[in-house]
């Protein structure tokens, strides 16, 4: 089996394979590229496995006039640049000592060894320099099947990094249909080990798997393991699933759906501050029942979009134009500032723009200023 040509016929990969390839040395693509070619999704990065050792991966490119970055020398990793696109080049390896979350290698010339510390099957196949698939691990039978297995011993490939049971369920969530019985079982059992990982690596691989077209044959398997209730305790499956049902041809947003998910994962993801405000203002508008106007033109049209759809998968009928509402919400501009209201200061001001703002939000944005003004200027004279 061959990978589609046009990915062999990239002018950069064409270049640098060569580059590799000019002393005897071999290369071959690895991993996604092989794996997302086969299947005919995009393909975002391209990998290199070589046989040939760093200093000599450098020695090579110098030879052919590219430019090389040891961008992770020590692992054995080197990036060639071509006309300002980068291909990483790792040298074969082999695993000499793990602890669950880091790895000591060592190079090696053998790509079976290389291909048996990869973690699942499908991530585990190689292309030549012609596009002719090399299949150590069996994984070609598992990609055209969907099934997503681990190399080897499923258990020793998660106690060499625990984070591969969240790698499982994010690869299940974008490539399988089905999930090797031997694979959950020993997420399951070892699911403890995440306690481990830092959280910002654990929000990294559930941003991920939320993006995926559709999650949640994924989560519901994560919430059947004990790992979604370890990872965020009380987190609601069926509030995810309607909310799927709910998205129709939007595009996936994993911020929508981790809001569905659970009202508090901040702390659980370590998510940036930016995305633990955005969170929290959506679980606000949520649980007070904020109106699609209200919602947009405080919090913009994207988070108001999601606010809308996590408000239908709850029961809300929405209005046929509803995304055409939202987007006039987030442009509106209150036609009042303080200015319009001379004979108010301080804290009655502050009131008086806040009362007339609510009851412009709550016409539809379609009372006008004088009406406004009158309306402020009386809130204004009442206590606070």
């Amino acid at each position: 089996m061959r990978i589609p040509d046009q990915i062999m016929a990239d002018p950069g990969l064409i270049r640098v394979m060569r580059a590799l390839h000019a002393q005897g040395d071999h290369a071959f693509l690895v991993g996604g590229v092989v794996r997302n070619a086969l299947l005919g999704q995009p393909v975002d990065d391209i990998d290199i496995a070589t046989d040939a050792t760093p200093d000599r991966v450098m020695a090579l490119a110098q030879a052919a006039g590219l430019r090389a970055v040891p961008t992770g020398i020590d692992h054995g990793t080197v990036t060639l640049v071509h006309d300002g696109r980068g291909y990483e080049v790792t040298t074969f390896r082999r695993d000499v000592e793990t602890d669950g979350r880091h790895a000591v290698v060592a190079f090696t010339e053998d790509m079976a060894q290389d291909a048996a510390r990869r973690d699942f099957t499908m991530n585990a196949l190689y292309a030549d320099v012609d596009g002719q698939v090399i299949d150590p691990m069996g994984g070609l039978a598992d990609l055209t099947a969907r099934r997503l297995r681990f190399v080897g011993d499923p258990a020793q490939r998660i106690r060499e990094d625990y984070l591969r049971i969240l790698r499982f369920f994010r690869f299940f969530a974008r490539y399988g249909q089905h999930a090797d019985p031997d694979a959950v079982a020993a997420c399951a059992a070892h699911k403890d080990g995440l306690t481990g990982i830092a959280r910002e690596r654990i929000g990294a691989e559930m941003r991920k798997l939320l993006a995926a077209t559709d999650p949640a044959p994924s989560v519901a398997l994560m919430a059947d393991t004990g790992v979604l209730d370890l990872l965020l305790p009380g987190a609601d499956p069926a509030a995810l699933e309607a909310l799927l049902a709910h998205e129709g041809d939007l595009p996936p947003s994993w911020p929508r759906r981790l809001a569905a998910l659970h009202p508090e994962p901040a702390a659980a993801l370590r998510l940036s501050k930016t995305e633990t405000k955005n969170q929290a203002v959506l679980q606000t508008a949520l649980r007070e029942d904020w109106s699609l106007d209200r919602a947009a033109y405080r919090l913009g049209a994207e988070i108001g979009c999601d606010h809308a759809i996590l408000m239908a998968a709850r029961g809300k009928v929405l209005p046929p134009d509803w995304q055409a509402q939202i987007q006039q919400a987030a442009e509106a501009r209150f036609p009042l500032k303080a200015a319009d209201l001379p004979d108010l200061q301080g804290p009655a001001l502050g009131h008086a723009l806040k009362t007339a703002e609510a009851a412009w939000i709550a016409s539809g944005f379609a009372l006008p200023a004088p009406a406004l003004i009158d309306m402020a200027n009386l809130a204004g004279k009442e206590p606070t």
